[in-house]
């Protein structure tokens, strides 16, 4: 089976063909960073139009480089949501011109199942599994026991893990994309010289907070006489820190829930954007090994918004019978705990509620 994956629901243009086999022929990502750059974060009406302006030639060339024409195609998966409304547009109408031009099956993809189900992609993972998913617009805890079947067990409150990394970076004055930026100045940093809270550490549930760990920085930020390149960097690693503290804290109750729930406390699957922070993998990593389970976290280049998953969600769908025709319908909030069981086969019905 050989499906066309197509991302457009933020700022990366993305196309990709993956097989059954789990073999990425082709996956290429075109950036918007340069365009975002100067208003410091995504516009999306800027976004839309690079999509539409890119998306043609990058999906020319994905299939060039997987070598194979149209009609060696098994399926065509786009992302459906959620995601920046007019990007999901281009997108998934270029996904349905291609089916119905090529009699190909349509999968209206969402993103944030295909980030659940990277690990498959990646790593072979069988169900049932802890995911993770930390990004610049989700964070949540959610058990995988199959394709469609999420159970959410506990999700940011207020700020995504990422949009606090980003808008911090934003306080600290170190650019677009805050993310990474911040990243880099941890490691120059002394994570122990400010003392900045731990938000629904020691929780019985699995919910998270960081607006109030932002907050915190930025009053930081403003008893200081001086913010000079250390303390920036002391900064980034405190709040670093302080998420990964969180975030493992978090990730330990809901191992210990997934194991009542599943018989064992794992694997413990890290996904999304965020994913990246070689520190938070690291933090994650002893919690997993303390619960006598693993951590599974994709390559780097399948943590951030690609097409190859989208293509992979095409083809664990398609396995399971699902079709979507052209009444499937972009939508901008799309929660997983939404999605109908891939093994129903409704189609539009299931997906368009």
């Amino acid at each position: 089976m050989r499906v066309l994956g197509i991302e457009t629901s933020c700022d990366e243009t993305a196309a990709a063909v993956v097989d059954g086999e789990r073999r990425l022929l082709s996956a290429l990502v075109l950036s918007q960073l340069d365009e975002h750059r100067p208003f410091g974060g995504v516009v999306p009406e800027v976004a839309a139009r690079a999509h539409l302006d890119h998306l043609d030639s990058l999906v020319a060339r994905a299939m060039d480089e997987a070598g194979i024409g149209f009609d060696e195609l098994d399926g065509v998966a786009a992302t459906a949501g959620p995601g920046l409304i007019g990007g999901l547009f281009v997108g998934l109408m270029t996904g349905k011109a291609i089916a119905s031009a090529r009699g190909l099956p349509l999968v209206a993809a969402n993103h944030l199942e295909a980030h659940a189900l990277t690990a498959r992609l990646t790593d072979g993972l069988r169900f049932p599994y802890l995911l993770l998913l930390v990004s610049g617009g989700h964070c949540q805890l959610v058990a995988i026991s199959g394709v469609g079947d999420y159970t959410i067990y506990g999700a940011a409150a207020d700020d995504a893990v990422g949009e606090a990394f980003d808008k911090t970076a934003k306080l600290l004055g170190l650019g677009y994309p805050g993310g990474p930026a911040l990243e880099r100045a941890a490691a120059d940093g002394d994570p122990g010289r400010f003392a900045l809270p731990r938000p629904m550490l020691g929780r019985a549930d699995c919910r998270m907070s960081f607006s109030g760990l932002k907050t915190a920085v930025r009053q930081t930020i403003e008893r200081q006489d001086a913010l000079d390149d250390q303390t920036v960097c002391d900064l980034a690693a405190s709040f670093q820190a302080a998420v990964a503290d969180v975030l493992a804290d978090r990730c330990a109750r809901a191992l210990d829930r997934f194991a009542r729930e599943h018989g064992a406390p794992g694997p413990l699957v890290v996904a999304g954007g965020v994913a990246a922070n070689a520190a938070l993998r690291a933090r994650l990593e002893r919690v997993a090994a303390e619960r006598e389970t693993r951590l599974t976290a994709p390559p780097l280049a399948l943590c951030s918004d690609n097409a190859a998953m989208i293509a992979w969600t095409g083809v664990e769908r398609l396995r399971l019978g699902h079709r979507d025709g052209p009444g499937a319908r972009a939508r901008p909030r799309w929660p997983l705990d939404e999605l109908a069981p891939a093994e129903t086969g409704e189609g539009d019905a299931a997906w368009s509620a």
